[in-house]
Parts: structure tokens; C-alpha cells; sequence
């Protein structure tokens, strides 16, 4: 009698996670010596085979996932593969990185280890993509561990990199994911002794999860990033932004608007262009079969509303919405869990609330960061200078994007902050770090810090209870080095390193 497919599969999977860790650990103790050029070939190569085939794995993703639409799933692909390798390529990480002359610090790169990349459904192809390349860039290994929902399209993904990369010189398995997912083996790859760092983009319970474990942990929090628009703004713009910013790719990346807070002068005219635009404001009679659709319990998002669009959702609700419908606005009365619309949709789903004056703005903006986007993102649309300033200041999220998209602007597509897939959000998110994860992260750095300071005299001076030895011990002279014997010095270190390599 044939077995069914899943039989063991808890075992297989954790037996996976071990061979790839072992394996990847052997192949990155080979590769921890690469010279810059070998490990630029190699990343380019991998960088150039995943857009090539951007288009592909879009469609596969959002085949397998149900999620979003398949062209934009492209345009996240050739974000991660081109756009991310064009961020990172011209950074040095092997060798000497820096000399401060002045300090007399050589500071040196080297690799963290073995990354456990944890992928989400919502970008699956892309974050992978992503990740390979900031690791290995920096001269880590890297296994992948899908989310179940996106199994095959990541693993296709991570492939299609592998071959390339290996095929330009890359020891085998340095790059790799597991087919066979399930909770026990995600946990026995996180916990193995050859990982040194877990780098989590997910849901909320994987991150925990990954911060659990007792390993260095590079994790991200919820995006629920209100945007606020000004009685200062390009209205026309602005409007234009938000629609086309909720209605991309079907609102799955963390960073999308979540709700409007409009200025009440321009409010009524911010709801005409969005109109425009594609926003159509739900009756109030439709917003329960909303509300429930979309959360299965407070705050607990339904994975079958997530990445759809608004004629999915009536389909699913039992409600009905105009064919031409790009995204659903429903109006708010209030923000917290009585107020379920309130919190992250990663949906085609947005909230609406007016405020009078940009300080009434900025408290609706906090709160709406607290009930479950701490430390991740807002965007502002404003040509006042002292308003943007303020909200810069006084807001608890480490991106604030201002005049452009929330989903371009945070990853770095439309806005001038590094390219990333990843965002942390800082202390205040449960994370160490409130940047966009790059392969600097990655890598740790080794300092040669020479002597520019003799220690103090009252240094040497004995211990009450200790003997002068016979003769006397005095402190020792202070011997000075000039720059040209320093840089010698630097210089035959250096050699000896390259010799033994």
C-alpha cells in the first residue's frame, strides 16, 4: 500500500533542516576567504538569472499563493534581483574595509555564518531573491525556509539562483531551501548548531518564534502605517499615491497605507480624486460582512481575504462592488480592537478618518501606529516643511515617507532609503534594529586598533600589598611611532594574512 504524502513529513523535514545546515556550514568555511571579485561574480550571476526570470516566478507565486497580481509580483522580483544587487555591489565586504588614520583602526570584514531566512507567502519569490543576495554578498550561506502556502515558488526561486551561482563558481550548497516545510523542521533549522543568525520576514508568530530560540534574530513587526495628508498637499497626487499605492500587488507588503487621515479642509476633495482613482467607499451595511471576512478573531487576519481584490472580497462577502473598483474605503469612527478595520488589512481594504489640523493628525496617526504597527512606517503627503519636519519627529516609526507611495516609498523604489525587502522596526517594533535590512547587517567587522594613548602612570603603581621587585620596576617609556612606520607596519601585516590565505 503506497504511503500518503505527508507520512513523516514532520520527520523528513527536520532531518532536512539538519543536512542543509551541515552542509551549507561546510560549503560557507569554504567560502569564508573568497576575494571580493570571486564573490561579486558569483552574486551578479545569481542577481541577473532571478530577473531574467522575474516574470515567471511572479506568475508561479501568485499561482501557488492565490495572492496579489502576478505583473506586480514581477515588478518585486526585478526590484529584489537588480535593484537590491545595484545597492549592494559597489560594497566591500572582504578584506580591509576601512583605515582611520587618525584613530589608527584597520577595520576588517567578516562573515556572520549560516543565515536561517525565513520567507513569507505574501512575497515569497522576491524575499528570497532578496535575501540570497544580501547574504551572499557579505560571504554568508543561507537556507531558505518557505512558507508552507509558498513552498514550490520560493524553492524555484532559491534554484534558480543556486545553478547560476554555482555555475560561477559558488561551493555547492552554500545556497539552498527545504522542500519539505513544516513547523518542526522551520524550528530544527532555526535552533541547529550550525546557524549563526535567523532573519525572519513573516507574520507576527514567526517572528516571536525566530526571536525565541536564543539565537541573534533580525526579525520585522506589522505594518499598520496610517497616511496622513495635509491641507498643504498636492491633493490630485495624493490621492492618485494611496489608490495606486492599497491597489499594488493587492496591499501584501507590510508597508501599504492601511488607513487615510485626512485634514478636514481637504477631505472632501481627497475623497472625490480617490474616486478617481478607483476608491469606492463601502455603504455602512456592507461593513460588517467586511469586517468579518477579513478577521477570523480580533487582530487575526483571515489568510483567504489576504491579496485580493475588491471584487474577491464582495464575491466572498456576500456583498456586491462596482467592476471598476481598484480598492474598498470604509469610513472609521474609531481606532482599536471595537474597531476591527481599524488594524493591518493586507488587502485591497482601506480605512478613512478626518482630523482638523496636522496636531489632531498626529495623535490619530499614534494611535493608529500603536494598535499594531510600532516602529514600522507612516506616510505623509505635505509641502509644508515645519509639518513633515514634526511628523518626522514625533512619530514612533522609523519610516516616514513623505509625497510618494507607502509601498515603494518604504522599500526603497521611489525614495532615496536602502532597497530591502525586510523593515525592521526598532525597539519599539520587538526588533534590535530599526533599518532596512541590507547585507551590511550581515556582516561583522573585525577592528586592528593600534596604541595612540600610553596608559597613565598611577597604572603602574603596585598594589598596597605587593613587593617592589629588587631594583625597582619603572613604567615603561612611551615609545612613539610616526604614520609612514605605522603604514608599514599595517602593510606586512596585511601581506602575512593574504599569504596565508
Amino acid at each position: 500500500m503506497a504511503l500518503p504524502e505527508n507520512y513523516d513529513l514532520d520527520l523528513r523535514s527536520i532531518q532536512e533542516a539538519r543536512r542543509l545546515a551541515v552542509q551549507c556550514r561546510e560549503a560557507q568555511r569554504a567560502f569564508a576567504f573568497a576575494e571580493q571579485a570571486e564573490v561579486d561574480r558569483i552574486c551578479a550571476a545569481m542577481a541577473e538569472a532571478a530577473y531574467r526570470e522575474s516574470a515567471r516566478l511572479g506568475q508561479l507565486a501568485h499561482e501557488e499563493t492565490g495572492y496579489g497580481v502576478a505583473r506586480h509580483k514581477q515588478i518585486k522580483n526585478e526590484f529584489a534581483s537588480r535593484t537590491v544587487w545595484e545597492s549592494i555591489r559597489d560594497i566591500k565586504t572582504t578584506g580591509v574595509i576601512h583605515r582611520d588614520d587618525r584613530r589608527k583602526v584597520v577595520e576588517i570584514a567578516w562573515p556572520v555564518g549560516v543565515i536561517a531566512a525565513l520567507t513569507p507567502s505574501t512575497n515569497p519569490t522576491s524575499t528570497a531573491i532578496y535575501k540570497v543576495l544580501i547574504a551572499v554578498k557579505a560571504r554568508n550561506g543561507i537556507v531558505v525556509a518557505p512558507h508552507p502556502a509558498a513552498r514550490a515558488s520560493t524553492y524555484e526561486a532559491v534554484r534558480i539562483m543556486m545553478e547560476a551561482g554555482e555555475a560561477a563558481g559558488m561551493p555547492k550548497g552554500l545556497v539552498a531551501c527545504m522542500q519539505n516545510i513544516t513547523l518542526e523542521g522551520t524550528q530544527e533549522l532555526m535552533r541547529h548548531y550550525a546557524v549563526s543568525l535567523i532573519l525572519a520576514t513573516g507574520g507576527s508568530g514567526m517572528v516571536r518564534a525566530a526571536h525565541s530560540v536564543g539565537k541573534p534574530a533580525i526579525g520585522v513587526g506589522p505594518g499598520n502605517v496610517p497616511v496622513y495628508v495635509d491641507r498643504s498637499a498636492d491633493v490630485v497626487k495624493a490621492a492618485s499615491d494611496i489608490v495606486n499605492s492599497k491597489a499594488f500587488d493587492c496591499s501584501v507588503i507590510c508597508s501599504t497605507e492601511q488607513c487615510v487621515v485626512a485634514d478636514k479642509p481637504i477631505a472632501d476633495q481627497l475623497r472625490e480624486e480617490m474616486k478617481k482613482n478607483g476608491a469606492y467607499w463601502l455603504p455602512m451595511e456592507d461593513v460588517p460582512a467586511i469586517e468579518k471576512l477579513l478577521f477570523s478573531a480580533p487582530g487575526v487576519m483571515n489568510p483567504k481575504a489576504v491579496g485580493k481584490t475588491p471584487q474577491q472580497l464582495a464575491h466572498m462577502a456576500g456583498i456586491a462592488v462596482p467592476g471598476w473598483a481598484r480598492v474598498l474605503v470604509v469610513d472609521l469612527k474609531g481606532v482599536g480592537r471595537e474597531h476591527p478595520l481599524s488594524g493591518e488589512k493586507l488587502t485591497t481594504v482601506l480605512g478613512f478618518m478626518v482630523e482638523d489640523g496636522w496636531r489632531a493628525g498626529c495623535e490619530r496617526c499614534i494611535q493608529l501606529l500603536k494598535y499594531g504597527g510600532d516602529g514600522h512606517s507612516l506616510v505623509i503627503h505635505a509641502r509644508d516643511e515645519e509639518v513633515i519636519l514634526a511628523f518626522g519627529i514625533e512619530k514612533p516609526a522609523f519610516r516616514i515617507i513623505v509625497n510618494s507611495w507607502g509601498t515603494m516609498g518604504a522599500i526603497g523604489a521611489t525614495t532615496g532609503v536602502v532597497p530591502a525587502m525586510t523593515l525592521a522596526p526598532g525597539g519599539i517594533g520587538g526588533a534590535v534594529i530599526s533599518d532596512n535590512i541590507t547585507t551590511t547587517h550581515l556582516m561583522n567587522v573585525k577592528r586592528l586598533a593600534y596604541e595612540i594613548n600610553p596608559p597613565p602612570p598611577a597604572a603602574y603603581t603596585l598594589a598596597p600589598d605587593v613587593q617592589q621587585a629588587s631594583g625597582g620596576a619603572a613604567a615603561p617609556a612611551s615609545v612613539e611611532l610616526s604614520n609612514a612606520e605605522i603604514e608599514e607596519i599595517v602593510r606586512r601585516i596585511l601581506t602575512q594574512l593574504e599569504a596565508r590565505r
